[in-house]
């Protein structure tokens, strides 16, 4: 029996008029998607090469050359051609689909005789393929190009692309699986185990679904796969020189077997992959053990290595997660993809149990530790995302070495920017949910959506200035059926209107219920007030203790020395009442942020390092400003930056 007790509405039938996700969705239309096209192509100048589009032409015959890039280069055209098939869903683009359709023709052409497709092994290792699952990403890059196949079958009803990774999967599952004769191995990062749902979905083939229940299950048992699999190669690794006499299976989660696992290790977006997969495939098989290791896990994430932004993988070693409440600021890794990968997580497990502690957590990443990775360019990304920035210390320091201040316009690794491509342009398929008998709103995005309710065919809009005032209203169309609504976990009241009439819901796991016979342009307005909070943290959270974050909604804010001068440090708060928000458009049209005072110490008149503490008013009211921590770093003069703030009591 399978787990699944809603189903999200498809990106097709959900259209978003938002004024601010209607913003970024332009912004990938116009920006993203073709200035990663020409990076694709390296026709950007004074950024990495890609060189991907190249490798598919070598491998497929077309020009001479040598494969050029990291082993999973073909991963970012996957997520390109992803995020496209999501703009098609969109709106049409004759011109843009002629380009994928031009693409998908380069990548069948390179695809072998028996459906391999990897240009790396094509082209420079073709005697080593299937001999590294542990480090050359054979099956994360079909993994990502089979998500990209669904997606683009979906949206445009061509199957090329998905008969071609078909072809590929099949050919995996000849040489992957418990049968003797078969290699006995898994992903070393996982990817491969969400896209075989998605193509189990798609094609209704349930050998797909079985390869995915093979390799979760398969995972961190004994004899262990990466270890026959390194002996096979006489101990020789891929990534460093000479010999490696061991596996790190935590760092790919492949320690113990998925249902014993109770904490997140390892790097943060293999983990966040396999998750999904996890949630994925228990709520397809109905397996409660799977469901139960993947609840575990979420709670595990949320409750002990979260930052307040959404950001997981706190750890630049490994790029990985560390241990509980170990949540450093200034040498937070918070690699884009792992948040990333914490929203695909969210709606899969709001898949199995529509509970606002995951719509909750899908909120504060798409608004806060997501789209922090990218400029409002479109054309400049961050890899990792600290919650404190400092540029001297970027610059000069080996622990904050990895931190900039200022967004490259691209990597020679560029694995986050296509993934905020495609997860901008699939935003509306977040939105909304139904069952037999309720429609969810989980998210507050302007949108209208026709939605499958038991057999009925219902149509819902909603509108608001979300994330910047918490009215929203929701138009419906006639016929029975709940509408829940999520009541966010900051907020601490609202208020319902029916047809402008007062009522109160029953509230069912952080969702408003409204269960009525819906005539035709009915009308619900849900308040949900709006003031400035601190937010303190969990004392066994060392770094942020005696401080507080700001939030307003489900905005985090922070402080830049742009607006409030340098040695941010200096500052302290004491009252939520010192700060209001302010229309302000400081770097986005319609921004809101938070203007108020602090108080500043005022600097030493000497430059001794130390010195007595004495009794002594050293503290100048000043005003202030924090803006929403997304946008941070938009403006040349960014020199210093800190979510957290000293807090007076």
């Amino acid at each position: 029996m399978r787990l699944v007790t809603n189903e999200f509405a498809p990106l097709s039938s959900v259209k978003i008029h938002d004024g601010f996700w209607s913003r970024y969705q332009d912004i990938a239309k116009d920006k993203i998607i073709p200035y990663q096209w020409r990076v694709l192509n390296d026709q950007v100048p004074n950024t990495e090469p890609s060189h991907a589009i190249a490798n598919f032409r070598i491998a497929a015959g077309l020009e001479e050359g040598e494969f050029h890039g990291y082993v999973f280069q073909d991963s970012d055209v996957a997520k390109w051609l992803e995020a496209v098939a999501y703009r098609l869903s969109i709106a049409p683009d004759e011109e843009l689909e002629r380009t994928a359709d031009g693409v998908i023709d380069l990548i069948a052409a390179a695809q072998e005789e028996d459906g391999y497709l990897d240009t790396f092994f094509q082209i420079a290792e073709p005697e080593k393929k299937f001999t590294n699952l542990l480090d050359c990403h054979e099956l994360y890059c079909a993994g990502h190009m089979t998500e990209a196949a669904v997606a683009y079958y979906e949206a445009t009803g061509k199957d090329k692309l998905l008969a071609v990774m078909r072809r590929f999967i099949d050919l995996i599952d000849e040489k992957i699986g418990p049968e003797e004769g078969k290699l006995h191995g898994y992903p070393g990062h996982p990817e491969l185990e969400l896209a075989l749902c998605r193509l189990y979905r798609a094609t209704g083939e349930e050998r797909y679904l079985c390869l995915c229940e093979y390799m979760v299950n398969a995972r961190g048992t004994e004899p262990h796969y990466f270890d026959w699999e390194l002996e096979k190669r006489e101990h020789r690794g891929f990534w460093g020189d000479g010999y490696q006499d061991r596996v790190d299976k935590r760092y790919n989660q492949s320690h113990k077997p998925i249902r014993e696992q109770t904490e997140a290790v390892g790097h943060s977006v293999r983990a966040g992959y396999l998750y999904t997969g996890v949630a994925d495939l228990a709520a397809e098989t109905g397996d409660e053990s799977l469901a139960r290791a993947a609840r575990t896990l979420w709670d595990n994430i949320v409750g002990r290595q979260m930052y307040i932004t959404g950001g997981v993988g706190s750890q630049v070693w490994g790029e990985a997660f560390s241990f509980d409440y170990h949540l450093p600021n200034d040498s937070a890794y918070n690699e884009t993809c792992a948040a990333i990968s914490m929203v695909f997580f969210a709606k899969r497990m709001l898949r199995m149990d529509p509970d606002s502690r995951y719509s909750d957590v899908l909120e504060r990443l798409i608004y806060n530790g997501t789209i922090s990775g990218m400029a409002l360019d479109g054309e400049h990304f961050f890899y990792t995302n600290p919650l404190s920035m400092w540029e001297s210390a970027t610059r000069k320091s080996g622990v904050a070495g990895h931190i900039r201040s200022k967004r490259p316009g691209w990597f020679g690794c560029a694995c986050c920017p296509p993934n905020l491509a495609r997860m901008i342009t699939s935003l509306g398929s977040y939105v909304w949910s139904s069952s037999a008998d309720t429609i969810y709103a989980h998210l507050y995005v302007g949108s209208d959506a026709e939605l499958d309710v038991g057999g009925q065919k219902v149509k819902l809009a909603q509108r608001g200035n979300y994330p910047w005032d918490g009215h929203i209203t929701f138009t419906a169309s006639a016929g029975e059926y709940a509408l829940a609504m999520r009541i966010p976990g900051w907020a601490r009241t609202f208020t319902v209107k029916v047809n402008g009439a007062g009522t109160s819901p029953s509230v069912v796991k952080g969702y408003a219920i409204l269960r009525r016979t819906w005539q035709d342009g009915d009308t619900v307005e849900l308040e949900l007030p709006m003031p400035v909070e601190f937010v303190e943290s969990n004392p066994l959270l060392r770094e942020d203790d005696g401080r507080v974050a700001l939030m307003r909604g489900p905005v985090v804010y922070c402080l830049e020395a742009a607006d409030n001068g340098e040695c941010l440090d200096a500052l302290s708060v004491s009252d939520p009442a010192d700060f209001e928000p302010e229309e302000a458009s400081t770097v986005f049209p319609g921004e809101v942020d938070l203007v108020g005072t602090a108080w500043r110490r005022r600097p030493w008149t000497s430059d001794t390092l130390y010195r007595r503490v004495e009794a002594c008013d050293d503290l100048d009211e000043v005003p202030v400003r924090l803006v929403p921590y997304a946008f941070w770093g938009n403006r040349e003069d960014t020199r210093e930056m800190t979510v957290w703030v000293r807090f007076d009591r």
